[in-house]
C-alpha cells in the first residue's frame, strides 16, 4: 500500500491538514500525520527546531475523526518533518509527501517563502512524490471549502504517482465548492500578495501583508487561479544554470 505523510505548515490543528487526511485515508492510502506542533507559515525549507540537548520533542496526538491514524505534533517546521519522515521518524519512509491543505495560495515566485511548498521539496529531494496543496482563500474569507480543495488534490494523485520518485507538484485550489477544472500553470512572477513595512524604530520593525495591487500575468497560475481553475505546476527542488560569466583565474603556483 502506498505510504502517505500528511503534513503542513499550519500546525497540528489547522482544520485544512484534517481535511486533507481525512480524504486520503478514505481513498485507502496509508496514511501518517506529522505536523509542527505550532504555526510555521513563511518557514520555506527550513530544517531549524526548538531542540533540547540536540533533541526534537514530538508529540502523539489524537485528531477527531482520524482515530487509528498515527498522528503526531514535531516541534520543528515542516520541512524538516520531511526530512525525518525520509530518514524512519515515524516508520518506512513515505511514497508521498502531501503538504496542506494550506490556508491561502502559494503561487508565483513567491512560494519560495513557503513552508507549505517546503515540506513538498524537501520531499522531493529526498526521493518521495510530493505534493504542495492550498486553497486560495483571500484576505478576509466568509467560507473555507477545505473538502473540495483536498479531494482535488486526491484526484492528482493517481497521475504523480506515475511521475518518476522526486517529483513536485504545487497545486492551487479556489475557495469554492466547484472549479472549472485543472490545468497546468507557469509561476507568476510574483505571488498574489505582497509584504510591506509598516512600522519602523531603533528597536522594532512590522510587517503587514497586502493584496497586490496589479492583475496577475495572463496564463500564470496566479491568473488562472483567480479565474476559478485548479492549477497545478510542477517544481524542480534544486536545480542549477551556467554562469555565463567567466571565473578568475587560478593564481600560478
Amino acid at each position: 500500500m502506498t505510504r502517505v505523510l500528511v503534513t503542513n505548515d499550519d500546525g497540528i490543528d489547522a482544520p485544512g491538514l484534517h481535511a486533507l487526511a481525512r480524504n486520503v485515508r478514505d481513498a485507502g492510502y496509508e496514511v501518517t500525520i506529522a505536523a509542527p506542533a505550532a504555526q510555521s507559515s513563511g518557514s520555506s525549507a527550513s530544517i531549524m527546531a526548538e531542540d533540547a540537548d540536540g533533541r526534537i520533542a514530538i508529540e502523539r496526538r489524537v485528531l477527531d475523526d482520524l482515530d487509528g491514524v498515527p498522528t503526531f505534533a514535531v516541534h520543528g517546521g515542516p520541512g524538516l518533518i520531511a526530512l525525518i519522515v525520509a530518514r524512519g521518524a515515524f516508520g518506512d519512509p513515505a511514497d508521498v509527501v502531501l503538504s496542506g491543505v494550506n490556508h491561502g495560495a502559494n503561487v508565483g515566485r513567491a512560494i519560495l517563502h513557503s513552508g507549505t511548498v517546503g515540506a513538498a521539496l524537501t520531499g522531493g529531494l529526498n526521493g518521495a512524490r510530493s505534493m504542495a496543496l492550498s486553497l486560495d482563500v483571500g484576505m478576509r474569507p466568509t467560507a473555507f471549502h477545505w473538502n473540495p480543495a483536498a479531494a482535488a488534490g486526491i484526484a492528482l494523485l493517481p497521475s504523480l504517482l506515475e511521475c518518476p520518485a522526486g517529483t513536485v507538484i504545487n497545486v492551487n485550489v479556489p475557495n469554492a465548492a466547484v472549479s472549472r477544472g485543472v490545468c497546468e500553470a507557469e509561476l507568476a512572477p510574483f505571488g498574489i500578495v505582497q509584504t510591506t513595512l509598516t512600522e519602523q524604530d531603533e528597536q522594532h520593525i512590522r510587517l503587514a501583508v497586502e493584496d497586490l495591487p496589479n492583475d496577475p500575468m495572463p496564463g500564470t497560475d496566479a491568473a488562472l487561479l483567480a479565474d476559478g481553475w485548479v492549477t497545478v505546476t510542477a517544481l524542480d527542488p534544486v536545480s542549477q544554470i551556467p554562469l555565463g560569466f567567466s571565473l578568475p583565474a587560478a593564481p600560478r603556483s
